[in-house]
């Protein structure tokens, strides 16, 4: 394939995905196949001539298309949201066309630069502490890690060898293997599944702390566990506080966890990774009160705020810490600017090497959309829309209903009035209810896209 080709090409892909978005509501959400249905439809070995582009495309839509669980289909309700906006794959199309492996500032000056800068973007959408931003001095700073289980994982063992150097610095003769026995991290019982795989990979245990009543982690459990552990002699090191569990998006109570952390001086890092979006909107920032107490905070834009997967947000208060845990500097990696101060190397803040342009998609996302773009998106449910749907569901006269206002929101009441009213009347008016909600989401989210 030439350029020539490549424009001709691209064109028809282009159109084939915006075809497959825009008529994905007409797929089946969850495929209809079983374990192994692929590769009796593939060959056992690959082509020894090339195919064409036009045979490839028909076998996405004949082979690869039957086995695709559509993550975007106004019909997925499952695990959680994934984001995706036309500007973020188009700033994907230039990443894949640059393709710098950006390790450090000189692999790619500006694959660093516009990391650093766009993750300060974001960090002032969250109105984050001044300490969680590089700027141009500062001590802090965010990077962009594949997951939120990559920034638990870089997050304890940064944390781990923060504590194994500090407690050896005071006992010259202990040894790490002494140290890490005895360490214990702590997370709520309704964590993701990722902060206990981080204890596994860490070589830590890692205790689950019992939630309270709306499934959050206080501080009295905390405390309590904290202080029969240090009598048995352990040493309480790393404390994950999730907010927006991945079972029911409960919030463990950072205002009361953080103050205990920083009193044991123990490393807190916060979990946001389902939630976080809907902090830019100042609504919803107070549901971040108590992040002052972090020394690291993650959230995954990949998840609500329009950028495709992979980018998670992962921000530190001292990026020593980090690099502290991760730095080596074989001869061949270095460069002569990365003892300026003025610049960092990223490899030092992740565990695999290299690393795509993935701060193009931030870039491109919030040009594109703007900071009140990207929280007219998290609000979605607004007055407006609401009024929309009640006007759709009255217009269609299937079933009917009156609104009201709570503290100044517009609501739609549903309320059982009939003697007759069966469950299957309820569960039809439900569905009646989603299908017109979707159509409109449909319609909305077409305008934005056309607007952007």
């Amino acid at each position: 394939m030439n350029a020539s080709d490549f424009r001709r090409r691209g064109k028809e892909m282009v159109d084939y995905m915006a075809d497959y978005l825009e008529g994905i509501e007409g797929r089946q959400v969850y495929p209809d196949v079983q374990p192994g249905y692929l590769r009796p439809l593939i060959p056992a070995t690959a082509p020894q001539e090339p195919d064409t582009f036009e045979d490839i495309l028909q076998d996405v839509e004949k082979i690869i298309m039957p086995g695709v669980t559509h993550w975007h289909s106004p019909y997925f309700f499952a695990y959680f949201p994934t984001a995706s906006s036309y500007p973020a794959m188009l700033a994907d199309m230039l990443c894949g066309a640059i393709g710098c492996i950006g390790f450090s500032w000189a692999a790619s000056p500006a694959c660093t630069e516009l990391e650093t800068v766009m993750m300060d973007w974001l960090g002032k959408m969250l109105q984050l502490p001044e300490a969680f931003l590089a700027g141009e001095a500062g001590e802090g700073g965010g990077v962009i890690q594949g997951s939120a289980s990559e920034a638990t994982l870089v997050a304890l063992l940064a944390a781990r060898t923060k504590v194994t150097r500090r407690l050896q610095a005071a006992s010259p003769g202990l040894t790490q293997g002494a140290v890490l026995e005895k360490l214990v991290a702590y997370a709520s019982d309704q964590a993701h599944s990722s902060v206990e795989r981080a204890g596994l990979i860490g070589g830590v245990k890692l205790k689950a702390i019992p939630s309270d009543g709306k499934f959050a982690m206080r501080a009295s459990a905390l405390q309590e566990a904290l202080e029969r552990d240090k009598a048995a002699g352990l040493i309480p090191f790393f404390v994950v506080a999730t907010l927006g569990t991945t079972s029911c998006c409960s919030f463990d109570n950072l205002l009361e966890v953080g103050p205990i952390c920083h009193e044991e001086d123990i490393w807190l890092h916060v979990d946001a990774a389902y939630a976080g979006s809907a902090f830019i909107c100042p609504e919803f920032r107070h549901l971040l009160n108590g992040v002052e107490f972090a020394d690291s905070f993650n959230f995954n834009p990949h998840k609500w705020l329009l950028v495709n997967f992979d980018c998670s947000a992962m921000w530190v208060k001292r990026r020593t810490d980090l690099t502290g845990a991760f730095k080596l500097d074989p001869v061949y990696l270095k460069h002569s600017h990365q003892d300026s101060g003025l610049i960092t190397d990223y490899r030092h803040w992740q565990l695999p090497l290299g690393r795509r342009f993935r701060s193009l998609k931030m870039w491109f996302v919030f040009r594109m959309y703007g900071v009140k773009g990207l929280q007219a998106y998290i609000r979605k449910g607004s007055d407006g829309l609401n009024e929309a749907l009640l006007e759709r569901i009255n217009s269609a006269r299937k079933i009917h209903l009156v609104p009201c206002r709570l503290r100044g929101q517009f609501v739609l009441r549903f309320a059982i009035c009939s003697r007759k009213v069966e469950s299957g009347h309820v569960r039809l008016a439900w569905e009646h209810i989603r299908g017109l909600a979707a159509e409109l989401l449909a319609a909305e989210e077409g305008k934005a896209e056309i607007k952007s």
